[in-house]
């Protein structure tokens, strides 16, 4: 997956947004809350970092190309980075941002998820 590819694809769920932040971070978010953090460098292509449920974090953490999310998981947190496809392919990542969306819009006041349209999810 491209850095595009990435960011069409979270442009395409409902009511996000996109901003440029934390030394160059491409941060998708729903409403004001954060789902998906991509970085890219020459060295290590494109990294993904997504929110996850219990279960899936404690399956993608052990897989080859994916980790814990650095600063997020050392929180407590259940997020996960793909650094590479090894385990998790473009789909299947698209799969988890999807996931990850809904996990974050799902935690939104019902007012906030009313005014974006998200009331459905």
């Amino acid at each position: 997956m491209t850095l595009d590819d990435y960011n069409a694809f979270c442009a395409s769920l409902q009511a996000t947004t996109h901003v440029v932040q934390w030394g160059g971070a491409h941060v998708w978010k729903v409403g004001d809350k954060v789902f998906a953090i991509a970085s890219w460098s020459e060295a290590a292509g494109l990294g993904v970092t997504f929110k996850v449920t219990e279960l899936a974090y404690d399956i993608l953490r052990e897989q080859p190309g994916c980790r814990p999310a650095p600063y997020l998981a050392s929180r407590g947190m259940k997020w996960i980075q793909r650094q590479t496809g090894e385990s998790v392919d473009d789909e299947a990542l698209c799969d988890y941002l999807r996931e990850s969306h809904g996990l974050v819009a799902a935690k939104l006041t019902r007012k906030a998820r009313a005014d974006l349209g998200l009331m459905h999810e």
